[in-house]
């Protein structure tokens, strides 16, 4: 089992920025960060390989948004930048053996708790 811890979440200012970070219990999984705001579908954020050499993001964070990780620390980082109130949600950390990494949610075995991210405008 695969137990994933998310911190970071927080209120900002629009514009400021905030850093997510995702301690895993293993680290051969390719990672995502996912989001969810009220009454909206949870949708994909950004992701990363298991070696971390292929990112994906979704278009309305590209630029403003990075994903990394630390295979020795096992643990997954997505730096928000930039931040608008539409950004507020709840954002999931999640694992998927799919190792190339993916965008699709349904690929993805192992979620965090989530963390909550609100910007105010």
């Amino acid at each position: 089992q695969v137990q994933l811890a998310e911190a970071g979440g927080g209120l900002v200012q629009a514009g400021g920025s905030l850093r997510l970070s995702c301690v895993a219990s293993v680290s051969s999984y390719a990672m995502g960060w996912f989001r969810q705001a009220p009454g909206k579908e949870r949708e994909f954020v950004a992701g990363i390989s298991w070696r971390g050499s292929r990112t994906y993001y979704v278009d309305s964070v590209k630029g403003r948004f990075t994903i990394s990780r630390d295979n020795a620390k096992n643990t997954v980082y997505l730096q928000m930048l930039s931040l608008k109130p539409e950004d507020t949600a709840v954002y999931y950390c999640a694992a998927t053996t799919v190792l190339i990494g993916t965008d699709l949610l349904d690929k993805y075995d192992y979620w965090g708790q989530g963390t909550q991210v609100t910007v105010s405008s």
